[in-house]
């Protein structure tokens, strides 16, 4: 076949595009880089026509090419004759053309202002929480049917989620709460050092463990683990549609699927919120005997008196919420999951994410409603 060729003629106002041999991918389409570069030349241009009369064949390759002169030329209002194109080409360019932008197009263009974004967000943030309290009652009635004898779930699922979130998190709490622990009698080791107070490195760990740091650490980290595995486990259940298929043989997916996985990590938490402030304690004894030489007996009786039962019960009480939260938050993400494998990954990062900040606040409040109620 004959190689495009490509010949242009200057016209007073206007430019005429002589195509000759084959305008075809395979042989090779020049350019619109210069066909471009030739219409910015001309300033006073106002008009584009074409002589396809030797031209021997042509494909989707002269079309792109055309369609960028064209995009050009309507931008700067310079007139297409089109009428020395082939029939098929003109058509074909027409309809091209003719295609409306696609919705949405320009506003994704558009820059937006600051008020915008914000609004967006506070919108975005009020359905997320819309959605959380929707699902967090629904989770509420399921464990009423618990409490009656009337919810249909499987007791070995139960039983299997138990000891993942429980035995199988024991490796990982234990050595978060250790270096927690550690951390804090070693930052404490060191100032209370200049006033020579360092006994009581022991009522600050001991403390700090168990009536928040313990509780905290550990629900960040059944967030990262548990949480995580939850929105991933139903998010392929609804991409497979196995939630789709349970409903319609009439099982209810919070009985079913939700609420064993609720109430493994109501159970678990304050368990491994217990371990977690020994672990704790353990760590902060071995900065206070090896920096602070206080013996082993010194540090666990000081602990014994700083700690009181109410700083106890605070620390297992929040453990449990935290416990609902990361499972609340992502057996809602995965259910809620969309039905491609993208999704599944975004809603495991959205579970991760939403559980550790949910955490946080709640931490927060329940702190200051401690106080105020002075436990």
């Amino acid at each position: 076949m004959e190689q495009a060729k490509l010949m242009v003629f200057p016209q007073q106002d206007s430019l005429l595009f002589q195509l000759s041999g084959s305008w075809m991918l395979q042989t090779g389409v020049p350019g619109a880089d210069e066909s471009l570069r030739q219409l910015r030349s001309g300033t006073a241009i106002r008009r584009v026509a074409f002589d396809a009369s030797e031209m021997r064949g042509w494909d989707s390759g002269l079309l792109t090419w055309l369609l960028a002169l064209a995009d050009y030329c309507n931008t700067h209002a310079i007139d297409i004759d089109s009428s020395g194109l082939p029939d098929g080409v003109v058509r074909l360019l027409a309809l091209a053309c003719a295609v409306p932008p696609r919705e949405g197009a320009q506003r994704s263009v558009r820059k937006k202002s600051l008020i915008s974004d914000i609004g967006n967000d506070t919108l975005d943030a009020a359905r997320i929480t819309g959605e959380f309290m929707r699902f967090f009652g629904e989770s509420v009635l399921s464990l009423l049917n618990l409490l009656r004898g009337r919810a249909v779930y499987r007791r070995s699922d139960l039983w299997l989620i138990i000891q993942d979130a429980g035995v199988r998190a024991l490796p990982i709490v234990s050595l978060v709460s250790f270096l927690v622990g550690l951390i804090l009698a070693f930052v404490g080791a060191i100032q209370l050092q200049n006033f020579g107070a360092g006994i009581y490195v022991a009522d600050l760990v001991g403390i700090a463990m168990t009536r928040e740091m313990a509780a905290i650490m550990t629900g960040i980290i059944m967030a990262g683990r548990t949480g995580a595995a939850y929105a991933a486990e139903l998010g392929s259940m609804s991409v497979n549609e196995e939630i789709d298929a349970l409903q319609t043989c009439g099982f209810s997916a919070m009985e079913f699927l939700v609420l064993p996985r609720m109430l493994a990590l109501m159970l678990m938490m304050p368990l491994l919120a217990v371990y977690a402030d020994l672990m704790g304690i353990l760590g902060g004894a071995v900065v206070a005997v090896a920096i602070l030489d206080l013996t082993w007996l010194e540090y666990f009786i000081q602990v014994t008196k700083a700690v009181s039962l109410a700083d106890f019960s605070v620390g297992i009480f929040m453990s449990m919420v935290f416990g609902i939260i990361v499972a609340v938050i992502g057996c809602l993400n995965g259910i809620k999951c969309g039905r491609n494998s993208q999704a599944v990954g975004m809603a495991t990062t959205s579970a991760v994410v939403s559980a550790i900040v949910m955490i946080v606040i709640a931490s927060a409040v329940l702190t200051v409603i401690f106080d105020v109620l002075g436990i």
